[in-house]
């Protein structure tokens, strides 16, 4: 089917949780019409209540201001049926757990239920666009956008490119991204994309590093904070993304890319223990 230029004006988030809630938080603050959709009942309206205590809080801090985050709420509301939903969107953001056979399947059900011109987007951080794509109806309208936690917070947006999606719905990516305030990189499909891949090759070291008693993960992440200039370091941000998602991608990338990316049996002896970061109130810090 021809694709000609794509005007994204509404978008609706798949997911309603911490990803998933960012990402529904900053296309509403951009200006977009927005739904957010989620299995479990009531999530999505406790999706759209955090982002009502979060505008909050930033009209306290200056960042915004009380008629902002007023319009903000007005442009957002939580969708009751999916496939409803799907067929008024421009641009679907999948933000689901990693998990591929789920998203494959969720694929396939939203190409069936979205117009065929609407773009069909995933959030994932490792798993590959183009098996995401092959399930879809269309799977040249199929895209890659990674956001990355906080979502509001993060300026990076990475935008995937799979075998088969159309330049076109990358150029319209692209005008999503400036829009939301984002700065853009563009990828190919290629295992753990260019953000997973050196994110987590740098914390797997790091936690093999603490395994080893090289030192203690306050000063392994000073080191890098203060030495390479990252804003946080590999394993408070390990913490802060989740022990049980970043266990899950370095097995993925160790399937992909060999046993340079495998995880650390500290990593595997945390996430057992439900010691999963920031969430779980305990990973490698103690919240």
């Amino acid at each position: 089917m021809a694709i000609s230029a794509i005007d994204v004006q509404r978008v609706l988030v798949i997911g309603a949780g911490t990803m998933g809630t960012g990402i529904a938080q900053v296309a509403a603050r951009a200006g977009y019409r927005v739904e957010i959709f989620d299995v479990a009942a009531g999530a999505a309206q406790k999706s759209v209540e955090r982002i009502g205590d979060s505008l909050a809080r930033a009209v306290e801090k200056g960042r915004c201001t009380a008629q902002e985050r007023e319009e903000s709420m007005g442009r957002l509301a939580a969708a009751r049926d999916l496939e409803e939903a799907a067929a008024q969107a421009d641009l679907i953001v999948e933000a689901a757990p990693e998990d591929l056979p789920l998203k494959k399947e969720l694929f396939a059900r939203l190409s069936k239920a979205a117009r065929p011109d609407a773009i069909l987007a995933s959030n994932t951080s490792s798993l590959p666009i183009t098996a995401l794509a092959a399930a879809a109806k269309n799977p040249e309208r199929v895209v890659g956008l990674h956001f990355f936690n906080p979502v509001p917070a993060m300026k990076l947006l990475e935008i995937v490119q799979g075998e088969r999606t159309h330049p076109l719905v990358v150029t319209a990516a692209r005008a999503v991204g400036a829009r939301l305030g984002k700065e853009v990189v563009v990828v190919r499909d290629a295992p753990g994309f260019a953000t997973s891949r050196l994110g987590i090759a740098l914390a797997m070291e790091a936690i093999r590093m603490l395994e080893e008693g090289v030192a203690s993960a306050e000063e392994i992440d000073r080191a890098i904070e203060l030495g390479y200039g990252h804003p946080m370091g590999p394993l408070k941000l390990t913490d802060q993304v989740g022990l049980d998602v970043r266990l899950a991608i370095a097995e993925h990338l160790t399937a992909e890319l060999g046993e340079r990316f495998r995880p650390p049996q500290l990593l595997r002896r945390l996430v057992r223990a439900g010691k999963l970061g920031k969430k779980a109130g305990e990973g490698f810090y103690k919240y």
